[in-house]
């Protein structure tokens, strides 16, 4: 037998870890429902997050982050494809499918050469398996809460081959509720301490509430700082590319859900010690397409040529020694929502675009005619024919159908003092109907109360932001402008149903009513 010369042999034992040396790890840590600016490195008083803030030191601290939408899978996907919401079709609304042809930048960087893994919660929730995907889009799970998310890194960390850069994707479930009532004020946090959002009544039991919130967002930062302390005794934090972030927003009212600042503007933190300057804070408008984009220049990885990448990579602003604006040209964001819960009939979903500039925040809402947090009542007992035909129902409690609210003691409180004379409006402002347009300047209202669409000093202004988010729209071959957007309506929700009453605009225009051929296979048969 021929033998290969000894030089040919050191390059084929060589080749699979020759990009070892010049490619970085990459490290994510994305919590549930936390909003900006909720980190002490943003100076919040209300949460201690030392794990955050060394990042922030190490590398950069963004001021103005923003999630592709206010509810967490189609967050999570469209951060995973580096697409915008509309992009990705059922990927895009919460708990549906994920295509397995929108290849997500796990499984490009795992394709070459990258150990890719996660633990807790990946992209959820949803099926990515109805089409033939293996793992999680995610990348394949180790551990979960009740292990231990630790735990979990620290069996992908064992596995890992030596000298392979790896992807990991940490997910808590930390904030998402449900929290265990009293948990902040037990931890010795104080009332005082609550920073209650103006859309928020200041009353004990809100700042209880937010309290709880604080802790759920501490003990996230905890799993991150331990996390770090492993990638830095193994001598990889370095050379890690480090990313910490949340999905979407806090968990309350006005904000998870809804395209408000609280439900989209997000903490981040990114370092990468062998490449990046620390120290800095950056203002320019990112959203998490651009870390999508960023993740694949810094990895090396070319980005799918069928469906690309929207973003612009941040590698050049993250390497310089540039604070404030790095780059100019990031001067606009775009945000999007569809079906978050089953809320309203049919499920139907709430369908919002917004673009985030500067100084406003401008909202097109498309079913302006439907509730925005859920029709206000849904069936309590409902009957029906064999055939599936509504023989009977029984009316559910009275403000008992807003589920695009997660249950908390915050919500409860709203409806209960509704008639208050100091607490009244607060539930109408997270509950009632909305114009089709929004427009707020974030410089002095960033709690998103005071819409100034209708104010005869504004109208340049909103004609100007309503043009570039058409375009943008357009440009990336939105449903909703394009074609109509009743598609969104026929992707199946994969999670639990909800039964609500026809309202009026289906009644009297039964040929407006979305086709759902997936909602009549699951709607109840008696």
């Amino acid at each position: 037998m021929k033998r290969l010369p000894p030089v040919l042999i050191l390059v084929i034992v060589a080749a699979p870890h020759a990009f070892a040396a010049d490619r970085p790890n990459i490290f994510i840590a994305i919590s549930d429902d936390v909003s900006f600016p909720h980190a002490s490195a943003h100076g919040s008083k209300m949460v201690n997050t030392p794990a955050f803030d060394r990042v922030a030191a190490d590398g950069v601290l963004f001021n103005n982050a923003f999630c592709p939408a206010p509810g967490c899978s189609p967050s999570r996907a469209a951060f995973l494809t580096g697409r915008h919401i509309w992009m990705i079709e059922e990927a895009g609304t919460h708990a549906s499918y994920f295509q397995a042809k929108y290849k997500t930048f796990p499984e490009a960087l795992q394709a070459s050469g990258y150990f890719v893994g996660a633990t807790g919660k990946a992209w959820a929730p949803g099926n990515f398996r109805h089409n033939g995907r293996e793992h999680n889009p995610a990348g394949k799970l180790y551990g979960a809460k009740k292990s231990g998310y630790v735990g979990g890194f620290e069996k992908f960390m064992s596995e890992r081959p030596q000298d392979q850069p790896f992807c990991f994707w940490f997910g808590s479930s930390d904030a998402h509720r449900s929290y265990k009532k009293g948990s902040g004020l037990a931890k010795g946090k104080t009332l005082d301490q609550a920073e209650v959002p103006a859309f928020l009544p200041d009353h004990p039991e809100i700042r209880s509430d937010l309290l709880d919130y604080a802790f759920e967002v501490e003990r996230f930062d905890d799993d991150c700082d331990q996390m770090l302390k492993i990638l830095e005794a193994a001598g990889e934090l370095d050379n890690t590319l480090v990313i910490i972030t949340s999905d979407n927003g806090m968990p309350f009212p006005r904000a998870k859900a809804n395209c408000y600042e609280y439900g989209i503007h997000m903490p981040l933190a990114v370092c990468w010690r062998d490449r990046v300057p620390g120290g800095r804070k950056l203002n320019d408008l990112v959203g998490f397409v651009d870390l999508t984009a960023t993740i694949y220049e810094a990895a090396g990885v070319d980005v799918p040529d069928d469906f690309p990448v929207v973003g612009k990579s941040l590698v050049a602003d993250l390497t310089s020694n540039k604070s404030g604006m790095a780059d100019p040209t990031r001067d606009a964001v775009y945000v999007g929502r569809e079906r978050h819960s089953s809320s309203r009939f049919n499920s139907l979903g709430y369908p919002q675009r917004a673009i985030r500039t500067q100084d406003y925040l401008y909202i097109y809402n498309f079913k302006a005619e439907r509730w925005p947090a859920g029709t206000p009542h849904k069936f309590g007992r409902a009957v029906y024919s064999a055939e599936g035909s509504l023989l009977s129902s029984q009316t559910g409690a009275e403000h008992g159908g807003y589920h695009d609210i997660d249950a908390c003691p915050s919500l409860t409180f709203l409806i209960e003092n509704r008639n208050h004379a100091d607490f009244g409006a607060y539930l109408g402002w997270s509950v009632d109907k909305r114009p089709a347009e929004e427009l707020f300047d974030i410089k002095v209202d960033a709690a998103c109360l005071n819409n100034l669409a209708d104010d005869p000093k504004m109208v340049a202004v909103k004609q100007e932001l309503n043009q570039r988010l058409m375009k943008e729209l357009t440009k990336t071959n939105d449903a909703r402008v394009l074609v109509g957007g009743d598609v969104w309506e026929t992707y199946p929700r994969i999670s639990s149903l909800r039964w609500f009453a026809a309202p009026e605009w289906a009644k009297q225009n039964p040929a407006a009513v979305p086709q759902q051929e997936w909602l009549d296979v699951l709607r109840p048969k008696k």
